[in-house]
Protein backbone atom coordinates (compact mmCIF):
# COMPACT_ATOMS: atom_id res chain seq x y z
CA UNK A 1 0.00 0.00 0.00
CA UNK A 2 1.44 3.46 -0.89
CA UNK A 3 2.33 5.92 1.87
CA UNK A 4 0.47 9.20 2.00
CA UNK A 5 2.54 12.03 3.57
CA UNK A 6 0.87 15.17 2.27
CA UNK A 7 -2.82 15.97 2.86
CA UNK A 8 -4.84 15.91 -0.36
CA UNK A 9 -6.87 13.76 -2.75
CA UNK A 10 -5.19 10.73 -4.31
CA UNK A 11 -6.50 8.68 -7.23
CA UNK A 12 -5.31 5.09 -7.58
CA UNK A 13 -5.78 2.57 -10.38
CA UNK A 14 -7.16 -0.67 -9.00
CA UNK A 15 -7.06 -3.85 -11.13
CA UNK A 16 -10.54 -4.98 -12.07
CA UNK A 17 -11.79 -8.32 -10.79
CA UNK A 18 -13.50 -8.86 -14.14
CA UNK A 19 -11.28 -10.52 -16.70
CA UNK A 20 -13.47 -10.85 -19.80
CA UNK A 21 -13.66 -14.23 -21.51
CA UNK A 22 -13.68 -13.88 -25.29
CA UNK A 23 -15.40 -16.44 -27.48
CA UNK A 24 -12.97 -18.45 -29.60
CA UNK A 25 -13.25 -18.74 -33.36
CA UNK A 26 -15.30 -21.62 -34.72
CA UNK A 27 -15.02 -21.36 -38.51
CA UNK A 28 -11.33 -21.76 -39.46
CA UNK A 29 -10.99 -24.98 -41.45
CA UNK A 30 -8.16 -27.41 -42.02
CA UNK A 31 -8.05 -29.13 -45.43
CA UNK A 32 -5.74 -31.79 -46.84
CA UNK A 33 -5.71 -32.95 -50.44
CA UNK A 34 -3.69 -34.13 -53.41
CA UNK A 35 -1.78 -31.61 -55.52
CA UNK A 36 0.49 -32.94 -58.28
CA UNK A 37 4.17 -32.06 -58.24
CA UNK A 38 3.95 -30.67 -61.77
CA UNK A 39 0.68 -28.76 -61.32
CA UNK A 40 0.65 -25.63 -63.47
CA UNK A 41 1.30 -22.60 -61.27
CA UNK A 42 0.26 -19.00 -62.05
CA UNK A 43 2.70 -16.30 -63.17
CA UNK A 44 4.17 -13.88 -60.69
CA UNK A 45 3.06 -10.25 -61.22
CA UNK A 46 4.86 -8.60 -64.13
CA UNK A 47 6.45 -11.84 -65.38
CA UNK A 48 6.05 -13.41 -68.82
CA UNK A 49 6.89 -17.04 -68.08
CA UNK A 50 9.60 -17.20 -70.75
CA UNK A 51 13.24 -16.24 -71.05
CA UNK A 52 14.62 -13.79 -73.62
CA UNK A 53 15.07 -16.62 -76.12
CA UNK A 54 11.49 -17.82 -75.66
CA UNK A 55 12.12 -20.81 -73.40
CA UNK A 56 9.94 -21.50 -70.34
CA UNK A 57 11.20 -19.75 -67.24
CA UNK A 58 10.08 -21.56 -64.04
CA UNK A 59 11.34 -18.66 -61.92
CA UNK A 60 8.55 -16.49 -63.35
CA UNK A 61 5.92 -18.70 -61.72
CA UNK A 62 4.96 -19.22 -58.10
CA UNK A 63 6.43 -22.47 -56.74
CA UNK A 64 3.99 -25.16 -55.64
CA UNK A 65 3.78 -25.36 -51.85
CA UNK A 66 5.82 -28.16 -50.29
CA UNK A 67 4.03 -31.35 -49.34
CA UNK A 68 3.34 -32.03 -45.69
CA UNK A 69 3.40 -28.39 -44.55
CA UNK A 70 0.22 -26.57 -43.49
CA UNK A 71 -0.23 -23.28 -45.35
CA UNK A 72 -2.47 -20.42 -44.21
CA UNK A 73 -4.95 -19.52 -46.96
CA UNK A 74 -7.06 -16.39 -46.48
CA UNK A 75 -8.64 -16.19 -49.92
CA UNK A 76 -8.92 -17.88 -53.29
CA UNK A 77 -6.04 -15.88 -54.79
CA UNK A 78 -3.76 -17.08 -52.01
CA UNK A 79 -4.74 -20.68 -52.72
CA UNK A 80 -3.94 -20.29 -56.41
CA UNK A 81 -0.50 -18.85 -55.63
CA UNK A 82 0.26 -21.84 -53.40
CA UNK A 83 -1.41 -24.76 -55.17
CA UNK A 84 -2.50 -23.54 -58.61
CA UNK A 85 -5.89 -22.83 -60.15
CA UNK A 86 -8.48 -25.57 -60.60
CA UNK A 87 -7.03 -28.21 -62.95
CA UNK A 88 -6.69 -32.01 -63.15
CA UNK A 89 -3.62 -31.92 -60.90
CA UNK A 90 -5.51 -30.54 -57.90
CA UNK A 91 -9.16 -30.80 -58.91
CA UNK A 92 -10.75 -32.25 -55.75
CA UNK A 93 -8.88 -30.04 -53.28
CA UNK A 94 -9.22 -26.89 -55.39
CA UNK A 95 -12.98 -27.28 -55.86
CA UNK A 96 -13.38 -27.89 -52.13
CA UNK A 97 -11.42 -24.81 -51.06
CA UNK A 98 -13.13 -22.64 -53.69
CA UNK A 99 -16.49 -23.88 -52.37
CA UNK A 100 -15.39 -23.06 -48.82
CA UNK A 101 -14.70 -19.42 -49.67
CA UNK A 102 -17.73 -19.14 -51.96
CA UNK A 103 -20.04 -20.29 -49.17
CA UNK A 104 -18.77 -17.90 -46.54
CA UNK A 105 -15.45 -19.25 -45.27
CA UNK A 106 -12.77 -16.73 -44.40
CA UNK A 107 -9.62 -18.56 -43.27
CA UNK A 108 -8.31 -22.08 -43.69
CA UNK A 109 -5.11 -24.06 -43.43
CA UNK A 110 -4.28 -26.36 -46.33
CA UNK A 111 -1.77 -29.21 -46.37
CA UNK A 112 -0.69 -30.61 -49.69
CA UNK A 113 -0.44 -34.37 -50.11
CA UNK A 114 1.84 -35.39 -52.99
CA UNK A 115 0.72 -38.46 -54.97
CA UNK A 116 3.29 -41.24 -55.15
CA UNK A 117 3.35 -41.19 -58.96
CA UNK A 118 3.79 -37.43 -59.26
CA UNK A 119 0.37 -37.22 -60.88
CA UNK A 120 -2.89 -36.40 -59.15
CA UNK A 121 -4.97 -39.52 -58.57
CA UNK A 122 -8.55 -39.86 -57.33
CA UNK A 123 -7.35 -42.06 -54.46
CA UNK A 124 -4.02 -40.98 -53.06
CA UNK A 125 -2.31 -43.22 -50.49
CA UNK A 126 -4.09 -43.10 -47.14
CA UNK A 127 -0.73 -42.65 -45.38
CA UNK A 128 -0.37 -39.18 -46.85
CA UNK A 129 -3.81 -38.07 -45.68
CA UNK A 130 -3.33 -39.44 -42.17
CA UNK A 131 0.09 -37.81 -41.89
CA UNK A 132 -1.40 -34.48 -43.01
CA UNK A 133 -3.56 -34.43 -39.88
CA UNK A 134 -0.40 -34.13 -37.76
CA UNK A 135 0.37 -30.80 -39.45
CA UNK A 136 -2.85 -29.37 -37.96
CA UNK A 137 -2.12 -30.46 -34.38
CA UNK A 138 -0.27 -27.31 -33.29
CA UNK A 139 -2.58 -24.85 -35.10
CA UNK A 140 -4.99 -23.89 -32.36
CA UNK A 141 -7.40 -21.82 -34.47
CA UNK A 142 -8.54 -24.78 -36.61
CA UNK A 143 -12.11 -25.72 -35.66
CA UNK A 144 -13.27 -27.69 -38.74
CA UNK A 145 -11.37 -30.53 -40.42
CA UNK A 146 -12.04 -32.10 -43.83
CA UNK A 147 -10.15 -34.27 -46.29
CA UNK A 148 -12.36 -33.88 -49.38
CA UNK A 149 -12.97 -37.08 -51.28
CA UNK A 150 -11.17 -39.36 -48.80
CA UNK A 151 -13.79 -41.95 -47.91
CA UNK A 152 -11.77 -44.90 -46.65
CA UNK A 153 -12.49 -46.19 -43.16
CA UNK A 154 -8.89 -45.54 -42.13
CA UNK A 155 -8.77 -41.89 -43.17
CA UNK A 156 -12.21 -40.97 -41.89
CA UNK A 157 -11.54 -42.75 -38.61
CA UNK A 158 -8.26 -40.83 -38.29
CA UNK A 159 -10.03 -37.50 -38.87
CA UNK A 160 -12.60 -38.31 -36.17
CA UNK A 161 -9.87 -39.39 -33.75
CA UNK A 162 -7.97 -36.17 -34.46
CA UNK A 163 -11.00 -34.04 -33.58
CA UNK A 164 -11.97 -36.08 -30.52
CA UNK A 165 -8.44 -36.24 -29.08
CA UNK A 166 -8.71 -35.85 -25.30
CA UNK A 167 -6.19 -33.02 -25.29
CA UNK A 168 -8.08 -31.15 -28.00
CA UNK A 169 -11.83 -31.82 -28.33
CA UNK A 170 -12.36 -28.42 -29.97
CA UNK A 171 -12.64 -29.52 -33.60
CA UNK A 172 -15.35 -30.99 -35.76
CA UNK A 173 -14.94 -33.37 -38.71
CA UNK A 174 -16.92 -32.96 -41.92
CA UNK A 175 -16.94 -36.25 -43.83
CA UNK A 176 -18.03 -37.21 -47.34
CA UNK A 177 -20.30 -40.19 -47.81
CA UNK A 178 -19.43 -43.00 -50.21
CA UNK A 179 -20.56 -42.72 -53.81
CA UNK A 180 -23.38 -45.24 -53.98
CA UNK A 181 -27.02 -45.46 -54.95
CA UNK A 182 -27.79 -47.83 -52.08
CA UNK A 183 -29.53 -45.73 -49.45
CA UNK A 184 -28.31 -47.45 -46.29
CA UNK A 185 -25.99 -46.42 -43.48
CA UNK A 186 -23.63 -49.30 -44.25
CA UNK A 187 -23.29 -48.32 -47.92
CA UNK A 188 -22.79 -44.59 -47.29
CA UNK A 189 -20.80 -44.62 -44.04
CA UNK A 190 -18.96 -47.88 -44.60
CA UNK A 191 -16.94 -48.94 -41.58
CA UNK A 192 -16.31 -45.40 -40.34
CA UNK A 193 -17.01 -45.48 -36.59
CA UNK A 194 -19.68 -43.43 -34.87
CA UNK A 195 -18.30 -40.37 -33.12
CA UNK A 196 -20.03 -37.18 -31.95
CA UNK A 197 -17.11 -35.05 -33.14
CA UNK A 198 -18.06 -35.46 -36.79
CA UNK A 199 -20.89 -35.53 -39.33
CA UNK A 200 -21.23 -37.24 -42.70
CA UNK A 201 -22.96 -35.90 -45.82
CA UNK A 202 -24.46 -37.61 -48.87
CA UNK A 203 -24.50 -37.42 -51.91
CA UNK A 204 -21.67 -35.76 -53.88
CA UNK A 205 -22.54 -32.57 -55.77
CA UNK A 206 -22.27 -31.02 -59.23
CA UNK A 207 -20.25 -27.80 -59.09
CA UNK A 208 -19.79 -27.36 -62.82
CA UNK A 209 -16.74 -29.59 -63.31
CA UNK A 210 -16.74 -31.50 -66.60
CA UNK A 211 -14.44 -34.06 -68.18
CA UNK A 212 -13.12 -34.02 -71.76
CA UNK A 213 -16.37 -35.58 -72.99
CA UNK A 214 -18.51 -32.99 -71.24
CA UNK A 215 -19.75 -35.37 -68.55
CA UNK A 216 -20.28 -34.13 -65.02
CA UNK A 217 -17.41 -34.77 -62.61
CA UNK A 218 -19.16 -34.85 -59.25
CA UNK A 219 -17.25 -33.43 -56.31
CA UNK A 220 -17.28 -34.26 -52.59
CA UNK A 221 -19.40 -31.76 -50.64
CA UNK A 222 -17.26 -31.38 -47.49
CA UNK A 223 -15.40 -28.22 -48.58
CA UNK A 224 -18.59 -26.40 -49.54
CA UNK A 225 -20.30 -27.53 -46.34
CA UNK A 226 -17.40 -26.21 -44.25
CA UNK A 227 -18.08 -22.85 -45.87
CA UNK A 228 -21.75 -23.13 -44.92
CA UNK A 229 -20.72 -23.80 -41.31
CA UNK A 230 -18.61 -20.63 -41.37
CA UNK A 231 -21.43 -18.60 -42.92
CA UNK A 232 -23.97 -19.73 -40.34
CA UNK A 233 -21.52 -19.10 -37.49
CA UNK A 234 -21.05 -15.53 -38.70
CA UNK A 235 -24.67 -14.72 -39.46
CA UNK A 236 -26.42 -16.58 -36.63
CA UNK A 237 -23.91 -18.18 -34.27
CA UNK A 238 -22.44 -21.60 -33.58
CA UNK A 239 -25.67 -22.62 -31.81
CA UNK A 240 -27.61 -22.51 -35.11
CA UNK A 241 -27.63 -25.88 -36.86
CA UNK A 242 -25.92 -25.65 -40.28
CA UNK A 243 -28.98 -27.10 -42.01
CA UNK A 244 -31.79 -25.84 -44.26
CA UNK A 245 -28.98 -23.87 -45.90
CA UNK A 246 -28.37 -23.57 -49.65
CA UNK A 247 -24.95 -24.66 -50.92
CA UNK A 248 -23.72 -21.82 -53.12
CA UNK A 249 -22.14 -22.97 -56.37
CA UNK A 250 -23.86 -26.36 -56.35
CA UNK A 251 -25.85 -27.07 -59.52
CA UNK A 252 -27.18 -30.49 -58.64
CA UNK A 253 -26.57 -33.74 -56.79
CA UNK A 254 -25.25 -37.09 -57.96
CA UNK A 255 -28.17 -39.00 -56.45
CA UNK A 256 -31.61 -37.51 -55.94
CA UNK A 257 -32.97 -38.53 -52.54
CA UNK A 258 -36.70 -38.26 -51.91
CA UNK A 259 -38.44 -37.67 -48.59
CA UNK A 260 -39.14 -41.37 -48.43
CA UNK A 261 -35.51 -42.19 -49.20
CA UNK A 262 -34.27 -39.87 -46.47
CA UNK A 263 -36.62 -41.53 -43.97
CA UNK A 264 -34.18 -44.44 -43.85
CA UNK A 265 -31.07 -42.28 -43.55
CA UNK A 266 -31.88 -39.45 -41.13
CA UNK A 267 -32.60 -41.73 -38.14
CA UNK A 268 -29.15 -43.33 -38.59
CA UNK A 269 -27.36 -39.95 -38.74
CA UNK A 270 -26.66 -39.65 -42.48
CA UNK A 271 -27.14 -35.99 -43.42
CA UNK A 272 -28.73 -35.78 -46.85
CA UNK A 273 -28.18 -33.02 -49.39
CA UNK A 274 -31.41 -32.54 -51.32
CA UNK A 275 -32.58 -30.44 -54.22
CA UNK A 276 -35.63 -28.21 -53.73
CA UNK A 277 -36.82 -26.05 -56.64
CA UNK A 278 -33.31 -25.93 -58.07
CA UNK A 279 -31.62 -25.12 -54.75
CA UNK A 280 -29.16 -27.67 -53.45
CA UNK A 281 -29.84 -27.67 -49.71
CA UNK A 282 -28.36 -29.31 -46.62
CA UNK A 283 -31.27 -31.20 -45.10
CA UNK A 284 -29.80 -32.81 -42.00
CA UNK A 285 -28.11 -31.73 -38.77
CA UNK A 286 -26.93 -34.92 -37.06
CA UNK A 287 -23.52 -35.88 -35.74
CA UNK A 288 -22.31 -39.47 -35.91
CA UNK A 289 -22.98 -39.87 -32.19
CA UNK A 290 -25.07 -43.01 -32.61
CA UNK A 291 -28.03 -44.22 -30.57
CA UNK A 292 -25.99 -44.82 -27.41
CA UNK A 293 -24.79 -41.20 -27.27
CA UNK A 294 -28.04 -39.43 -28.11
CA UNK A 295 -27.39 -36.28 -26.05
CA UNK A 296 -24.76 -35.29 -28.66
CA UNK A 297 -26.96 -36.07 -31.65
CA UNK A 298 -27.09 -32.55 -33.07
CA UNK A 299 -24.15 -30.75 -34.69
CA UNK A 300 -25.08 -27.46 -33.04
CA UNK A 301 -25.03 -29.05 -29.57
CA UNK A 302 -21.61 -30.62 -30.04
CA UNK A 303 -20.06 -27.49 -31.53
CA UNK A 304 -21.62 -25.11 -28.99
CA UNK A 305 -20.29 -27.10 -26.04
CA UNK A 306 -16.86 -27.31 -27.70
CA UNK A 307 -17.00 -23.52 -28.18
CA UNK A 308 -17.88 -22.97 -24.51
CA UNK A 309 -15.20 -25.40 -23.36
CA UNK A 310 -12.41 -23.80 -25.41
CA UNK A 311 -13.48 -20.22 -24.62
CA UNK A 312 -13.58 -20.83 -20.87
CA UNK A 313 -10.29 -22.76 -21.04
CA UNK A 314 -8.45 -19.93 -22.78
CA UNK A 315 -10.15 -17.16 -20.82
CA UNK A 316 -9.31 -18.50 -17.38
CA UNK A 317 -5.63 -19.37 -17.73
CA UNK A 318 -4.85 -16.47 -15.38
CA UNK A 319 -6.35 -18.49 -12.52
CA UNK A 320 -3.48 -21.02 -12.40
CA UNK A 321 -1.32 -20.63 -9.25
CA UNK A 322 -3.59 -17.94 -7.77
CA UNK A 323 -4.41 -18.37 -4.05
CA UNK A 324 -7.17 -21.00 -3.87
CA UNK A 325 -9.55 -19.09 -1.60
CA UNK A 326 -13.11 -17.68 -1.61
CA UNK A 327 -11.94 -14.43 -3.22
CA UNK A 328 -10.69 -16.36 -6.25
CA UNK A 329 -13.86 -18.45 -6.37
CA UNK A 330 -15.93 -15.29 -6.49
CA UNK A 331 -13.89 -13.88 -9.36
CA UNK A 332 -14.30 -17.09 -11.34
CA UNK A 333 -18.07 -17.11 -10.82
CA UNK A 334 -18.32 -13.50 -12.00
CA UNK A 335 -16.11 -13.97 -15.06
CA UNK A 336 -17.61 -17.24 -16.27
CA UNK A 337 -21.10 -15.99 -15.45
CA UNK A 338 -20.57 -12.79 -17.44
CA UNK A 339 -19.40 -14.82 -20.45
CA UNK A 340 -22.35 -17.23 -20.27
CA UNK A 341 -24.75 -14.32 -19.91
CA UNK A 342 -23.48 -13.00 -23.24
CA UNK A 343 -23.90 -16.46 -24.78
CA UNK A 344 -27.47 -16.66 -23.39
CA UNK A 345 -28.31 -13.20 -24.77
CA UNK A 346 -27.26 -14.39 -28.24
CA UNK A 347 -29.99 -17.04 -28.13
CA UNK A 348 -27.72 -20.03 -27.63
CA UNK A 349 -29.09 -21.10 -24.23
CA UNK A 350 -32.61 -21.98 -23.17
CA UNK A 351 -34.33 -19.90 -20.50
CA UNK A 352 -36.13 -16.62 -19.93
CA UNK A 353 -33.41 -15.47 -17.54
CA UNK A 354 -29.70 -16.24 -17.12
CA UNK A 355 -30.57 -18.15 -13.94
CA UNK A 356 -32.72 -20.52 -15.99
CA UNK A 357 -30.09 -20.87 -18.71
CA UNK A 358 -26.94 -21.78 -16.77
CA UNK A 359 -25.24 -22.06 -13.41
CA UNK A 360 -21.64 -21.74 -12.22
CA UNK A 361 -20.78 -23.57 -8.99
CA UNK A 362 -17.44 -22.69 -7.40
CA UNK A 363 -17.43 -22.50 -3.61
CA UNK A 364 -16.72 -24.62 -0.52
CA UNK A 365 -19.25 -27.23 -1.66
CA UNK A 366 -17.05 -28.47 -4.52
CA UNK A 367 -13.74 -27.16 -3.19
CA UNK A 368 -13.39 -28.98 0.10
CA UNK A 369 -10.17 -29.01 2.09
CA UNK A 370 -9.00 -32.38 0.67
CA UNK A 371 -9.53 -31.03 -2.86
CA UNK A 372 -7.59 -27.85 -2.08
CA UNK A 373 -4.79 -29.88 -0.48
CA UNK A 374 -4.28 -31.55 -3.86
CA UNK A 375 -3.79 -28.14 -5.44
CA UNK A 376 -7.08 -28.42 -7.32
CA UNK A 377 -9.80 -25.86 -7.90
CA UNK A 378 -13.09 -27.29 -9.19
CA UNK A 379 -15.65 -25.27 -11.15
CA UNK A 380 -18.93 -26.88 -12.21
CA UNK A 381 -20.80 -25.31 -15.12
CA UNK A 382 -24.24 -26.37 -16.31
CA UNK A 383 -25.92 -25.03 -19.45
CA UNK A 384 -29.37 -25.51 -20.95
CA UNK A 385 -28.83 -26.09 -24.67
CA UNK A 386 -31.23 -24.88 -27.37
CA UNK A 387 -31.72 -27.73 -29.81
CA UNK A 388 -32.93 -27.39 -33.41
CA UNK A 389 -36.59 -27.79 -34.29
CA UNK A 390 -35.98 -30.76 -36.57
CA UNK A 391 -39.57 -31.96 -36.78
CA UNK A 392 -42.12 -29.16 -36.99
CA UNK A 393 -45.66 -30.46 -36.48
CA UNK A 394 -48.84 -28.51 -37.21
CA UNK A 395 -52.05 -30.15 -35.98
CA UNK A 396 -54.98 -29.04 -38.14
CA UNK A 397 -58.61 -29.86 -37.59
CA UNK A 398 -61.96 -28.55 -38.75
CA UNK A 399 -63.59 -25.82 -36.70
CA UNK A 400 -67.31 -25.04 -36.77
CA UNK A 401 -66.67 -21.35 -36.16
CA UNK A 402 -68.21 -19.03 -33.63
CA UNK A 403 -67.28 -18.56 -30.01
CA UNK A 404 -66.02 -21.55 -28.04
Amino acid sequence: MPQYLTPGVYVEEVPSAIKPIAGVGTSTAGFAGVVADDVGMPLRPGRTGTTADGKPNPADRYPVAPAGVAQLVDGWETFKNLFGDIQPGNQILAHAVYGFFNNGGGRCWVTRVAPATGKAEPSAPDDGFVAALDTFAAIDEIALVAIPGAVSDRVQGAVLDHCANEYRQDRFAILDGRRTTTLTKAAIQGGTPDNSYGAIYYPWIDVGARDADGKVVYQPPSGHIAGVYARVDTERGVHKAPANEVIRGALGVETLVSKQGQAGLNPVDINVIRQFDGNVTIWGAHTLAGEENAEWRYISTRRLVSFLRESIDQGTQWVVFEPNAPELWSKIRRNVGAFLTTVWASGALLGNTPEQAFYVLCDERNNTQPIRDLGQLVVEVGVAIVRPAEFVVFRISQWAGGVQ
